[in-house]
């Protein structure tokens, strides 16, 4: 800020000494004698600095309007006698006494300039810094709640996954044993995704994905078919932990479990480039339901990953529901690339 006032100074005191000789350029000829005579504004310049630690006492202070227009009023004031004393000693009181009310204005003019100035620039300095406290305080606020949505999500998968294992361990001990050693390896995924900050890459979901389906195949049996459709340049792409796993086990919970007959489940991956997204589907041929219904229901996995989709990625992140009474239900969940 003081290279920038130093600066505007000299810079103006030049634009001033020389646009005093316009007439004797024009002649061809060039007074460096007069240019000399800027040195005469340098008191002034140098009181006028003053005003910066004045702006920061005010500032500190937090004075009213009404002070604030007092204080500078007298400032005004002052230095405009300041600088009428200071012409009076270098002029050797030489010039009329009117002669000096015209200077006198315009050096009150400069005090006021520089005083809104050095104002609007604290004023801005205090805008900034208050803009990062708010953005601080916002990215404090998503990640607690982002914390909080994966709090919910693993106790919620831990309970319903326990669940399964001991609904198969009445019909099938064997089973229950092998689901349990399945499950040590998913509960170590999602202990390991806490530790690397919430972030795995799609082929690491969808293998948890699929450890998750052969645990529920163990209870569902030959009910269950799973048909993938997965792009393979979108295996390297960076999601949050645990974004596709609710979506397959509201399918499952849905449309396999109220129901003893067999029934298909769709996992698709795209990637558009040209869009920009990675593209994830979860469908499933079940009874479906109606949308008003599903967006008024208290389930906590597709609300969840709604809501942590909007707090990571903001209005590029989507997710769809397709379904209807009788037609299978259908979820889309779309991220932008560049936010990986």
């Amino acid at each position: 800020m003081w290279r920038i006032y130093a600066c505007g100074w000299i810079a103006y005191l030049l634009l001033v000494s020389v646009g005093q000789q316009l007439d004797a350029l024009r002649q061809g000829r060039f007074d460096w004698h007069a240019l000399l005579q800027i040195y005469r504004s340098m008191p002034p310049a140098l009181v006028l600095a003053l005003l910066w630690p004045l702006s920061g006492w005010i500032e500190r202070r937090q004075l009213p309007s009404q002070a604030i227009i007092g204080v500078h009023a007298g400032g005004a004031l002052a230095f405009g006698v300041f600088s009428y004393l200071v012409m009076w000693y270098l002029l050797d009181f030489r010039q009329p006494l009117t002669w000096y009310l015209y200077p006198v204005l315009y050096s009150m003019m400069t005090y006021g300039v520089i005083a809104i100035m050095f104002h609007m620039i604290r004023a801005n300095d205090a805008r900034q810094r208050q803009a990062v406290a708010i953005q601080q305080a916002q990215t404090l606020l998503v990640a607690s709640e982002l914390n909080a949505l994966r709090n919910k999500l693993n106790p919620h998968f831990l309970f319903n996954t326990l669940h399964s294992i001991i609904a198969l361990t009445r019909k099938n001990p064997e089973a229950a044993e092998t689901a349990l050693f399945q499950f040590s390896d998913m509960l170590r995924y999602v202990l390991d995704a806490e530790k690397n900050g919430d972030r795995v890459t799609l082929e690491d979901e969808l293998g948890f994905v699929r450890d998750y389906l052969e645990l529920e195949s163990l209870r569902l049996g030959a009910r269950l078919t799973v048909d993938w459709e997965l792009d393979d340049a979108a295996c390297h792409i960076a999601l949050p932990a645990l974004s596709l796993q609710p979506l397959v086990e509201n399918s499952i919970k849905h449309a396999f479990n109220p129901h003893s007959r067999p029934g298909r489940l769709q996992i698709r991956t795209r990637l558009d480039n040209e869009a920009g997204l990675l593209a994830m589907t979860v469908g499933d041929d079940g009874p479906g339901a109606d949308p008003a219904v599903v967006r008024g229901s208290n389930g906590l996995g597709i609300r969840t990953v709604e809501r942590r989709l909007q707090l990571e990625y903001g209005p590029r992140g989507a997710l769809a529901i397709q379904t209807a009474p009788g037609s299978g239900f259908v979820v889309t969940m779309s991220i932008p690339l560049e936010m990986n």
